[in-house]
């Protein structure tokens, strides 16, 4: 079993809703289109599902598009992306694509090729409010990286992209350090997402003043609630001195900012953190 550090700075840390700064919910929504699992999912930084992502990756990972303002110069520009690799010690490829990041949203004019293991080294300390990446078995020639590119370019807003990119077995997408597109050929991934949100938001009510370590929401807790329902809404529940809640609305489409939150609860994830362990409920648990 997988675990999470949470701390002040995650996702459901710094993201808030409303004027009374509500705890952001959790959101999760997936689909299968075309042979891969789709996920769109909130709130999640790409550290924070760094793991997922390489084991989904299979062995390459290429950053096709990064904005921050965690790497900025005398004159308040972002750095390059094979800037930001070298200060992360992280040793990578280069590839430009020149004309085709012209006027395109989603393509940096660099891409960085690493492998999949060095992901976490390279998010670790920063976070990028955008950031998409692709993942391949093998290292991909610069041929094969333009025709990726160009497959970018011509994407459309809101549908799946990997269907377009043959031989690619990833595409992960970040916004605002908060929402998630997560595109996969693995069907693992959208139970590992699920289950990791669960943990990150347990953890946000009980980081203090060092992150506090949780783990994923067990297989078959995440199983059950996908086989009840493909879309989720969750906010933060009861607190006590042994454990904290979750609860869980199934909702029939993906739930979007700016939506009032379901007053039904169906199901309520309960983390024992003196147990360290997960336990499903009915309703609001009793």
């Amino acid at each position: 079993m997988s675990v999470v550090a949470a701390g002040h700075d995650g996702a459901f840390s710094i993201n808030r809703v409303g004027l009374d700064g509500t705890p952001f919910p959790l959101s999760f929504s997936v689909r299968e289109v075309s042979g891969c699992w789709v996920v769109q999912a909130a709130a999640a930084q790409a550290a924070e599902l760094a793991d997922v992502l390489v084991n989904a990756a299979e062995g390459t990972v290429v950053t096709v598009d990064i904005a921050t303002n965690s790497f900025l110069d005398e004159r308040y520009e972002q750095w390059q992306p094979s800037r930001i690799a070298a200060a992360q010690g992280i040793t990578c490829s280069v590839h430009h694509f020149g004309a085709l990041a012209t006027g395109v949203i989603g393509l940096s004019e660099e891409a960085l090729v690493m492998r999949r293991d060095d992901l976490p080294g390279f998010l670790s300390g920063w976070s990028p409010y955008e950031l998409t990446l692709v993942g391949l078995p093998t290292e991909p020639t610069p041929e094969r990286l333009d025709e990726i590119g160009l497959a970018i370019g011509i994407a459309q807003h809101d549908q799946p992209v990997l269907p377009t990119l043959a031989g690619c077995c990833l595409w992960y997408s970040g916004h605002d350090d908060c929402y998630v597109w997560v595109e996969s050929t693995d069907r693992g991934v959208p139970a590992a997402i699920l289950g990791r949100l669960l943990a990150l938001l347990a953890g946000s009510a009980l980081v203090d003043a060092a992150p506090v370590e949780v783990p994923d929401a067990a297989g078959t807790i995440v199983e059950a609630l996908l086989e009840e329902s493909r879309h989720w809404v969750g906010t933060l529940g009861a607190v006590s001195r042994n454990a904290v809640a979750v609860s869980l609305s199934a909702v029939s489409a993906p739930w979007r900012l700016g939506q009032p939150l379901p007053e039904r609860v169906d199901r309520t994830a309960v983390y024992d953190f003196t147990e360290g362990v997960w336990h499903l409920r009915f309703g609001h648990g009793g």
